[in-house]
Parts: C-alpha cells; sequence; structure tokens
C-alpha cells in the first residue's frame, strides 16, 4: 500500500511539473502560398492573411486602384532591412524573400511544400552587420477570424471557426493570425523557442524577434547557422523555474485585463566583422514556442464580457489603430511605387496595364474633373 501511495506521489509531483507547458505553432511558412487576388494570371496573395488597406486610402482613389490595395503574408511580400553597415545600392536591390520550394523527394514531412528562403547581400569587408526579415505589416493581433474570397474580400465574421481552431493553437482565441500565422494567445512565461531552418554554413547568428501584448519587443538569440541541412534550433529560458513551489506566485486579476499574447516580429541575421562577407542565403520552415498558460481556460457562471464589454471595445480601439498605422503605410508605398518612371521602351510587370497606368487613368480624371469645375 505504501509503495503504491509513493508511486502515486511522484507521477502527481512529475505531472505537475509539466502540465502547465503547452507547444503552439507561431507560424509555418508552408501555410503562407499565394492562392488569391489574380494579378495577369498568376495568384499574388495568401488568401487567409490578406489584408486589405485602401480603407485608408481616401476618396481620390478609383475603386480600380483600390482593388489592388491588399497585401498579406505570402512570403515574396516579406522585406529585408539592412543596418546602416550593410545598407548599398546593390544590397538594397538584391536581398530579398521568396518562396523556396522543397524537392517532393526530400526525405523531410514538409517535401513538396514551399518555404521561405531568404537572400542577404552583406558587405564584403570587414564590418559588423545585421538585417532583420520582416513581416509586411505589423501582423494584427485582434483581427476577427473571417474567410476571403478569391479576390482577397473579406467575409462576414466565421460564425464556425472550427477551421481555424486548429492543433496548432491551444489557446484559440477567434483572431484570424492565430495557428500557425503568426500569433498565439494566452501566453504567460516563454520555456522554448524553436525554428526550424537549413543550415549553409554560414557563420551568421539567427534571432527571433517577439512582440508581447504591452508593445515590446524583445529578440532570443537561436544559435549559429555553421551547419548543413535541416535542424531545428531551440532557445531555452535560463530563468525558467520548473518546480513551482519556487516561483514568485503573481496574481492579477482576471477581468477586465486582456489576454497575453505573443506574436512574430521578424528575424535578424548578424554577421561578425570577422567573417565572410557577400551573399547569404538561409531558408526557414516555422517558429514554435513551448510556454505556459497566462490563465485557465474554464467557463465561469458570469459572462463578464458580455455584461461590461470593456475587452471588446479596448481590443476594437487597438485594431482601429493597427489598422490605420498599417494602410498609411501601405498606401504611402502605393503612391511611391505609382511614380516610378517608364519609358517607351519599357513596360513594367503589369504589361503597362497595372499601377502605373491606373495612376495614370486618376490622374487624367482628376485633371478633367478639375477642368470641368472650372
Amino acid at each position: 500500500m505504501k509503495k503504491t501511495l509513493g508511486l502515486l506521489a511522484a507521477l502527481m509531483l512529475l505531472a505537475g511539473g509539466v502540465a502547465f507547458a503547452e507547444e503552439a505553432m507561431l507560424i509555418d511558412f508552408t501555410q503562407l502560398d499565394a492562392d488569391c487576388v489574380e494579378q495577369n494570371g498568376v495568384m499574388t496573395q495568401n488568401k487567409r492573411t490578406v489584408m486589405d488597406y485602401s480603407v485608408s486610402a481616401g476618396a481620390t482613389f478609383t475603386d480600380q486602384q483600390k482593388n489592388l490595395m491588399k497585401t498579406s503574408l505570402v512570403l515574396p511580400e516579406w522585406e529585408v532591412s539592412l543596418n546602416s553597415s550593410a545598407r548599398n545600392v546593390t544590397s538594397l536591390a538584391d536581398s530579398q524573400v521568396v518562396a523556396a520550394p522543397v524537392k517532393a523527394s526530400a526525405d523531410v514531412p514538409f517535401a513538396g511544400k514551399n518555404v521561405m528562403g531568404v537572400r542577404i547581400i552583406f558587405p564584403s569587408w570587414a564590418a559588423n552587420a545585421s538585417a532583420k526579415i520582416n513581416p509586411p505589416f505589423d501582423i494584427p493581433a485582434y483581427e476577427p477570424a473571417a474567410d476571403a474570397d478569391e479576390n482577397g474580400n473579406r467575409m462576414s465574421t466565421a460564425d464556425d471557426k472550427s477551421s481555424f481552431n486548429t492543433a496548432k493553437n491551444p489557446s484559440f482565441e477567434g483572431t484570424l493570425f492565430e495557428g500557425g500565422y503568426g500569433v498565439v494567445k494566452n501566453v504567460g512565461t516563454i520555456r522554448t523557442i524553436k525554428v526550424t531552418t537549413m543550415g549553409m554554413n554560414y557563420p551568421h547568428g539567427l534571432y527571433v524577434r517577439l512582440t508581447d501584448n504591452d508593445g515590446v519587443e524583445r529578440r532570443y538569440f537561436m544559435g549559429y547557422l555553421g551547419f548543413d541541412g535541416w535542424k531545428e534550433l531551440s532557445w531555452n529560458n535560463p530563468q525558467y523555474i520548473t518546480e513551482v513551489r519556487t516561483r514568485e506566485i503573481r496574481v492579477y486579476p482576471i477581468y477586465p485585463r486582456g489576454t497575453p499574447f505573443v506574436k512574430l516580429s521578424g528575424f535578424e541575421i548578424t554577421r561578425d566583422s570577422s567573417h565572410i562577407g557577400g551573399d547569404f542565403i538561409g531558408y526557414f520552415k516555422d517558429v514554435k514556442i513551448i510556454y505556459d498558460r497566462a490563465v485557465l481556460n474554464f467557463d465561469r457562471d458570469i459572462v463578464d464580457e458580455d455584461l461590461w464589454g470593456i475587452i471588446g471595445r479596448k481590443e476594437t480601439a487597438r485594431q482601429n489603430a493597427e489598422m490605420s498605422k498599417f494602410g498609411n503605410k501601405q498606401v504611402n508605398r502605393y503612391l511611391e511605387r505609382s511614380k516610378i518612371s517608364v519609358d517607351a521602351d519599357y513596360q513594367d510587370s503589369d504589361n503597362g496595364e497595372g499601377w502605373n497606368s491606373l495612376y495614370a487613368d486618376s490622374s487624367s480624371n482628376a485633371r478633367n474633373s478639375s477642368a470641368d469645375a472650372k
């Protein structure tokens, strides 16, 4: 009897030491293929993550122009931001992110799918340099889950969220970018961060950048990329305490404190001045986190949010702020892209029928309206 009780006690202690940790997919780049918004016979955006920034464009743009004002987390839309030591005309022009197809015959679970491929041009001379790989926009943490059509237009908020609530988001709360698209909700203490990447024997360092619900961005050193082939690099929290009895217990009000979350801000590649410069090529498949839940998921006798609506108002205000910031940035890029000169012997990727022609039509309409007014 004593032996049985001792065994049960040991099992309970073991379970108590690991029960609070959950693993979730923060982002899975194999899910970010282009499957909507056709232009010249080619799909250009990702249906799950497409965002329409025409709401911030104003009334001077035509409907045809506004239909082009969409972007998403599709891989070619990601950006490479170089520090001052690495920034020059060549590096700015050629450093880019692409969708890299993995061979179907590859001995990996994601064979035949696209992963993130990155090219960065570091200076060839002795200089410390770094490059950030950023999503095309600050990933919204409060965007409600809703399906999009083949043109990238969001339909009404999905009542049935079963297609969004997968095993990849154990703390799913009904927002669009959960489930491997950049956001994980209900995150307390992060225990481990994992990155699946292909090394190409470069001596450069890799960081993962995460932003929390307070808007604080932190970077986590994953290790060096001086290896060949696929590998899962891990960062383990050195201050993580497994034994509950030695933890500092903090109690927070359950309502109306918003649920803590983390979202991906991007990657950072660092090159030491003593290491080889020039081209860097890297491939990334996903980012996972192991974390403690911030609050337990349980039903309460009174639905506080239905009664007071405090969190809803806060999240709506944050969502509007995120969309306004994102929209203004994208509209400015749209205008800058429209200013690119095109001579008679040159046609852009839209065969002269896309950005520049639409901008010309808009300018012509504006001049005609002005003449009519006079």
